[in-house]
């Protein structure tokens, strides 16, 4: 069954169901209220009439009579008996209703019993006892109770006629309120049913409401943003990891076919060094898309506050160990005041994995076998900048620089794959920061750097650019 039908059958049925209950308990309620005052009524008029009977000594039939048109004409189809203390009738109404258990109403009264109360079809019917002026009396009533079933036929009307309303009314309320929240819904279904992943304009439409169908589809979209991005990678990988191995795998090949026919020893240990080199490239390949796969599953890494200096030292221990006579320049910017300066919460491992890479790009490309790197906090955010005299990447390059396998004219004859920035850039997103890329002349590092005692050696020329990577992340 589709929601919106589901909504109208629940909302409707239960309102309803719910309405008419209560009017029923209303109803109930109020022919419980007709009876018990009627009958108080009837219980009034006995009393009343046996007190006249008994302030008169003597009775006579024009005082009989003189009580009956008093009464005639106070309600209908009445019939009302008194009788005495021996229960012998003194007085019985003129009209024609008849009282059939009149006996049985007058052997359940007494001292024990004053009062009886019973139905006769549509009259009531009500006996009393009483004592006064040591006498004892019986009186029995029967009556109709025309105004009050009158009142209780047009509360009926009343009642019918607010449930057709309310019922109406609900079915109204019901059909646009389940078109007003099916239809969101539906125009989600469209479009969810039109989407193919890796076109552009992959998503939904998120409503400009607070309500869980903006929740919903804003969390749509996300997923479809990380699913287009894994099919992406995929797509990348595939046609990258092929153009990428083949050229290892084939020179792996030929090695192997040079070793079959190589004599040599030198020449074969030559060949073996070579084997060594491309095979262990070809597993830097695998692992670091590896890598980048784990980061696009976009589950957040486990993290807990650790300093940022701390890290980035270990990785330059972990390079230096790779280009020993390469030198890294740390320095820090403004005062900080204590450790948590520099606390942040991250992951170890993938940090780790960030700040080599961007060492190693350093390494790679610097001229002057150095690099400096400059420690800032300001606000609850630390500033990491790496700065290196290679060749810069050219403007209209570095808007794909953090792409898949991209390698800019700076980078020929440089080793490398063009996943490190890639991982780079996954790495500072998951942690909340941001790193960006700027080239700027050496001069004017060199100016803002002159109150550092840190600064490139003689071998930079001023006019020469310089490669800086910025990054900033929260602090914990």
């Amino acid at each position: 069954m589709k929601i919106r039908n589901k909504i109208i059958l629940y909302f409707s049925v239960t309102t309803i169901a719910l309405t008419g209950l209560v009017l029923y308990i209303i109803y109930t309620l109020f022919g419980a209220y007709r009876r018990e005052e009627f009958q108080q009524r009837l219980s009034e008029k006995i009393t009343f009439s046996l007190k006249f009977l008994g302030e008169v000594q003597q009775t006579s039939q024009t005082l009989l009579n003189n009580l009956d048109r008093i009464t005639i004409n106070d309600l209908y189809d009445e019939k009302m008996l008194l009788f005495d203390g021996n229960k012998q009738l003194i007085y019985a109404s003129l009209d024609d209703t008849k009282i059939h258990r009149s006996v049985s109403i007058l052997g359940k009264l007494g001292p024990g019993r004053t009062w009886l109360e019973s139905k006769e079809g549509k009259f009531d019917v009500v006996g009393v006892y009483v004592q006064m002026n040591g006498k004892s009396y019986y009186g029995i009533y029967k009556a109709y109770d025309t105004f009050g079933y009158t009142q209780k036929r047009i509360l009926a009307y009343i009642l019918w006629g607010a449930f057709a309303f309310i019922t109406i009314i609900t079915l109204i309320v019901t059909f646009y309120l389940s078109r007003e929240i099916s239809s969101p819904i539906n125009k989600m279904a469209r479009e969810m049913n039109q989407i193919q992943l890796g076109s552009a304009s992959n998503g939904i439409t998120v409503p400009d409401t607070k309500d869980e169908i903006n929740y919903l589809a804003t969390r749509f979209n996300e997923l479809m943003q990380r699913l287009d991005n894994s099919f992406a990678f995929q797509r990348h990988a595939v046609h990258h990891i092929s153009h990428e191995l083949k050229t290892p795998i084939t020179i792996l090949v030929s090695n192997f076919d040079q070793m079959e026919k190589q004599t040599d020893p030198e020449k074969l240990k030559a060949l073996l060094l070579a084997q060594k080199e491309d095979t262990r490239s070809l597993g830097d390949i695998i692992n670091a898309l590896l890598e980048i796969s784990k980061l696009e599953t976009g589950n957040q890494p486990p993290t807990k506050p650790h300093r940022i200096d701390e890290l980035l030292f270990d990785a330059i221990e972990k390079v230096r160990a790779l280009a020993p006579d390469f030198e890294f320049q740390v320095s820090f910017a403004g005062e900080i005041d204590s450790e948590d300066g520099l606390m942040a919460s991250c992951n170890p491992k993938l940090m780790h994995i960030a700040f080599s890479n961007l060492l190693l790009n350093c390494v790679r490309y610097s001229r002057t076998k150095q690099a400096q790197i400059k420690i800032k906090t300001e606000k609850k955010t630390i500033y990491l900048t790496f700065v290196n005299d290679g060749a810069t990447i050219q403007p209209e390059e570095q808007k794909f620089l953090f792409n898949y396998f991209f390698r800019g004219q700076n980078s020929k004859s440089k080793a490398g794959f063009g996943l490190g920035l890639v991982m780079v850039h996954k790495i500072i997103q998951l942690h909340k920061g941001q790193i960006e890329y700027k080239d700027q002349p050496v001069a004017a590092h060199l100016s803002e750097q002159k109150n550092n005692e840190q600064h490139f050696s003689s071998q930079s020329r001023p006019g020469q650019s310089a490669n800086i990577f910025l990054i900033s992340m929260p602090l914990s």
